[in-house]
């Protein structure tokens, strides 16, 4: 068994996430404690009382979800589970570097804080737009792109997985963009209720700042390697790490393609960790001989220790 760990990112976020790991676990708790340390609130409450409204605010969901993740990924540790590689969905890398060492936990909560305040600086509200296509093939989304992009901006974001490529963009461009899907033969288009259009052009500025941001922070070589969402590809040291973070705010986010190369590589259990189960439901239409597992609360905890036999 060659295991993988998968982080999810920001839309995975829910009123009451980590609730039960907070309570059972003090390592857990401790991650709470440490991140509301460096943001300066009670992070804890946030994710256990919400409100919601707050919860997804973007400077929020980043730092909420990176701290949920690790807390569950705590006893999982404890337990003497490892991966042999792992990657995160957009914000999610941040997680699965901090889980292999790269960041200290304090650093990244902060950082990611200020990523999600960077962008939505970027694209004041309304101006952009994503959308997700489903039934088409790359090509033809990347064609179709370009067709609508005398628009404005308009490109893929995430090549999620075979049939699901998520676009971005200014809205009016977006806008045709779907238009065209449509008429395309698109099997459906379904548009995001995101308050930024990430991993487009319209997040340069945003990248500019998270570089400055990322020059001042301590980066560690890594534990185990990552798949990054920019290239698809393994990395291990802080100076390829800095720059690929930079390059993922504002580039397409190739999780498909990260995935594959993972199973190609001989992994061939995934374990989602954190809230959610979007990233599972993608693993499995990337590698359908995988097994894929994932931990979310004490009940699915327990059944992938199960399945895994520890």
């Amino acid at each position: 068994m060659k295991i993988a760990f998968v982080f999810p990112g920001q839309g995975s976020q829910y009123v009451g996430m980590a609730k039960e790991f907070i309570e059972n676990f003090p390592e857990s708790e401790e991650v709470f404690e440490r991140a509301s340390t460096a943001l300066g609130y009670d992070l804890a409450s946030l994710c256990i009382n919400g409100p919601v409204e707050k919860l997804n605010l973007t400077e929020n969901t980043q730092p909420a979800i990176l701290a949920a993740s690790m807390a569950i990924l705590q006893p999982l540790v404890r337990r003497g589970l490892t991966a042999a590689a792992a990657a995160g969905h957009s914000l999610g890398e941040y997680t699965a570097i901090t889980a292999a060492d790269g960041f200290e936990l304090t650093s990244a909560v902060a950082l990611v804080q200020k990523r999600g305040q960077f962008m939505q600086d970027a694209v004041p509200a309304g101006l952009g737009l994503m959308a997700a296509i489903l039934g088409m093939e790359r090509r033809d989304v990347e064609k179709t792109c370009l067709e609508a992009s005398k628009n404005g901006i308009v490109a893929p974001a995430n090549y999620n997985s075979p049939g699901q490529i998520v676009i971005a963009g200014e809205t009016a461009a977006v806008e045709k963009a779907m238009e065209l899907a449509k008429s395309r033969g698109a099997k459906k288009i379904i548009p995001l209720t995101v308050s930024v259009p990430s991993h487009c052009a319209l997040m340069k500025q945003a990248g500019q700042s998270l570089a400055r941001e990322l020059e001042k922070m301590t980066i560690r070589d890594l534990n185990f390697p990552i798949v990054n969402n920019a290239d698809a590809k393994y990395l291990r040291t802080a100076s390829e790490l800095r720059p690929s973070l930079v390059r993922q705010i504002s580039a397409p986010l190739y999780w498909e393609d990260s995935i594959s190369t993972m199973a190609a590589d001989g992994c061939d259990t995934f374990i989602e960790i954190g809230p959610g189960k979007v990233l599972s439901g993608l693993v499995r239409r990337i590698t359908k001989e995988s097994k894929v597992l994932n931990v979310e609360d004490l009940k699915s905890m327990n059944e992938t220790l199960t399945a895994l036999g520890l």
